[in-house]
């Protein structure tokens, strides 16, 4: 195409036409602008009149910027205009083009059909070309195919022989051969090799058969484990063919070696039986720290590095005794032999320096960070286990000894002596041991099971101090009842005082260091009770020797004679002089409670009403009598040993008083001199005390007793034991007045 025919495609546009644009808002600010900026100009050219002369040359130099800037607008719009013409002729051109390139295209279309459908009749051909090329590279192989059966024959040989090494090469050249061959004939097999894939499959189990047993094979022909090694690193390296799946031997040869190791320590047949895991536990703290010494002597130098042979070792046995363990468990109860066996060899000797946790042994063998051997739960169930079969066998313990104690009791002869000439019985001793013995045995376990050890002597000695009590009762309701009597009755309820008083100060033994300091206070609380109950037993006693003396108190024999009394202290004197026997303090606690339950009867027979004075002489008597009473108990119980701020025989000098008031007008201050003194006196007891002084009347004993109610209230004092308040009055209640206090 010609310049004129281009420029007949140009659009043409004539020189003094304009385009008129679109209107923009720039614009037309722009044109408010200069509007502006020229009235501005001209207003202060036309401001002074001398400018005016000068206005035709200010009008031609702007005639003349006006047709510049006209001819700048017009070239910059010729140009762009141009530009726009050819764009427009390119894209025309671009047109042409593609059109004509279609055109072209769709000739060769038809032309590839053609040879396509001409081509066609070749296709039989080129098949016969292919199977030609087939049988030539055939007929090439033809000699070593038929060496097939003869190299897999001997290939077998080799893996029975367990030369690895050279059967590993013969089935990689049958392999490759076979490569060939599908190279050759695509994905057909031939029947030559359909058992090459049963021969590697040998070869991989005897591999992993000579890895199953790498302990062994290093100790005596570690030559073979070298090799096994070798053939399962080469072939887990080897990029298979196309087609072929991966065999991972290496895989394969670890988790044999695993297996092995699981099977020669953790077998079925070597798991304990019932009875038998002390011995199963003593044979694996020598047998594994020397296997882990061996795969690092001997397997490691016949592996590769990455293999980690010692951690893979370590890890192992780790993971076979645990799950060893776990069945274990999972099994029949253990016995509590077993169990602390158990625990204590998971806890303490298995990551202990004679074990795991040698230093022959190097950091790789460190199982310290895997998985417990013993789960939370596995050893709260072994806890519970040892602890239930040690109560039982504690419970019967204590009750043996404690039926043997019962049955000493009835003995002819008195019960045994110490050194000191104490009441003793080995008892308390026996018991002691045997709840101390088994805190200790717990005690290098772990600190729950001691504690729950604790917890469990703690309980049984809680029921045996139950039991103890209970077999104390029966052997007095026996005694008192007639039915087995003790001859030495009295004597060994002074025994079982010994027994407690021991028990209480060793208990102690029992606490543990840093336990609660309220852990002991139920077992406390118990002897406690066992205390009270033994002396209250002693007292009923003796009050059972004098009641019949008591009976007659008081009487007008009681007013002119002091036998009646002599007779109370005599007994009491005979009864209480094996107290010495008992040891402090209890010594002085029972003859405390023995004086107090001697005035307590006597108080308890004063107010019966048996005896009313009938004169001042009578009176005098009374008071006399109650004197002379006084100082003998006093006496009495001062010889026997009682501290004297412990008597309680001073009530009858303040009931002397009352009686041998001569004014009946001062009654009513000696009634409030003795609330003052004895704050648990009441009315009632005031009214007997009245009645045994008699020749009072009506009005004299009302303003007496007024003096009770009206009178200033005791001072506190907390050392004044209850005495009245244990007296009935008038009548008498039972035949005991030891209501409450110490030995209630």
């Amino acid at each position: 195409m010609d310049s004129a025919a281009k420029d007949e495609m140009r659009p043409t546009l004539s020189p003094g036409s304009s385009c008129p644009g679109p209107e923009w808002p720039e614009q037309e600010r722009a044109e408010q602008l200069a509007r502006g900026a020229a009235l501005k100009w001209a207003s202060g050219i036309f401001y002074q009149p001398e400018q005016l002369a000068r206005l035709g040359q200010y009008r031609s130099r702007e005639v003349q910027r006006t047709c510049s800037l006209e001819a700048r607008l017009k070239s910059v719009m010729q140009s762009y205009l141009e530009g726009v013409q050819t764009g427009v002729w390119q894209l025309a051109r671009a047109l042409e083009a593609v059109k004509e390139t279609r055109e072209a295209l769709s000739q060769a279309r038809g032309l590839l059909q053609g040879m396509s459908q001409a081509s066609q009749p070749l296709q039989p051909l080129r098949e016969q070309v292919a199977q030609h090329k087939q049988l030539q590279a055939l007929s090439q192989l033809l000699p070593r195919l038929r060496a097939v059966p003869a190299a897999v024959a001997h290939t077998e040989i080799l893996i029975d022989a367990q030369q690895f090494l050279e059967a590993y090469v013969s089935l990689r050249e049958l392999e490759q051969l076979r490569e060939d061959t599908w190279a050759l004939l695509g994905v057909l097999e031939l029947p030559v090799f359909q058992g090459l894939d049963l021969l590697a499959e040998a070869l991989g189990q005897a591999v992993e058969a000579a890895a199953g047993t790498a302990g062994k094979l290093a100790r005596e022909d570690p030559a073979l484990l070298v090799a096994a090694v070798r053939v399962a690193e080469v072939e887990t390296g080897r990029t298979t063919a196309l087609g072929q799946a991966p065999r991972d031997w290496r895989q394969r040869c670890l988790q044999a070696l695993q297996e092995g190791l699981e099977r020669a320590h953790f077998g079925s047949p070597l798991l304990p039986v019932p009875g038998a895991l002390a011995e199963w536990l003593e044979a694996l703290r020598v047998a594994l720290p020397v296997e882990l010494a061996t795969a690092e002597a001997l397997v490691v130098p016949c592996c590769p590095p990455h293999y980690n042979v010692v951690q893979l070792w370590a890890y192992t046995l780790h993971s076979g005794l645990r799950r060893s363990l776990q069945h274990l468990l999972t099994g029949p109860e253990l016995g509590a032999a077993d169990a602390f066996t158990l625990l204590h060899w998971a806890l303490h000797v298995y990551l202990g320096q004679e074990m795991m946790g040698s230093l022959e042994l190097g950091p790789e063998a460190d199982v310290s960070q895997l998985e417990p051997l013993l789960t939370v739960e596995n050893i709260e169930q072994l806890e519970a286990t040892f602890v239930a079969n040690v109560q039982a066998n504690v419970a019967q313990w204590l009750q043996n000894a404690l039926d043997e104690e019962v049955a000493e009791w009835g003995r002819k002869q008195e019960p045994n002596t110490d050194s000191s000439g104490s009441y003793y019985s080995p008892l308390p001793a026996i018991v002691m041991q045997i709840l101390e013995e088994n805190i200790r045995v717990a005690s290098p376990v772990s600190e729950s099971l001691q504690r729950r050890v604790q917890g469990m002597a703690l309980s049984e000695l809680g029921v045996f101090l139950r039991s103890f009590s209970d077999a104390l009762i029966r052997f007095s309701r026996d005694h008192l009842r007639g039915e087995a009597v003790a001859p030495h009755y009295v004597p060994y309820l002074l025994a079982t005082l010994n027994h407690q008083l021991a028990l209480s100060s060793s208990v102690s033994v029992l606490q543990l260091d840093g336990a609660a300091s309220g852990a002991l206070a139920p077992v406390e609380a118990a002897l406690d009770d066992l205390q009270r109950r033994i002396c209250r037993l002693v007292l009923e006693a003796l009050l059972a020797e004098l009641q019949t003396l008591f009976a007659a108190l008081p009487s007008r024999r009681w007013l002119s004679s002091p036998e009646l009394l002599e007779s109370v202290c005599k007994r009491t004197e005979r009864f209480c002089r094996d107290f010495w026997r008992v040891r402090n303090p209890m010594v002085q606690v029972l003859l405390a409670e023995a004086e107090r339950a001697v005035v307590l009867q006597y108080l308890r027979a004063l107010m019966q009403g048996r005896l009313v004075c009938r004169g001042a002489d009578e009176r005098t008597q009374a008071a006399e009598r109650l004197e002379h009473d006084a100082a003998q108990l006093q006496q009495l119980f001062l010889g026997l040993g009682l501290e004297e701020s412990a008597h309680c025989a001073p009530v009858l000098l303040a009931l002397r008083k009352l009686l041998n008031l001569h004014d009946p007008a001062l009654l009513g201050l000696e009634v409030a001199c003795l609330r003052q003194q004895f704050p648990d006196v009441s009315e009632d007891h005031i009214s007997a005390l009245l009645d045994l002084r008699g020749g009072l009347s009506q009005e004299q004993r009302l303003a007496a007793l007024s003096f009770l109610k009206a009178g200033p209230p005791p001072s506190p004092c907390a050392d004044r034991r209850a005495l009245f308040s244990l007296v009935p009055a008038p009548a008498p209640a039972s035949a005991s007045c030891l209501r409450s206090g110490f030995c209630a």
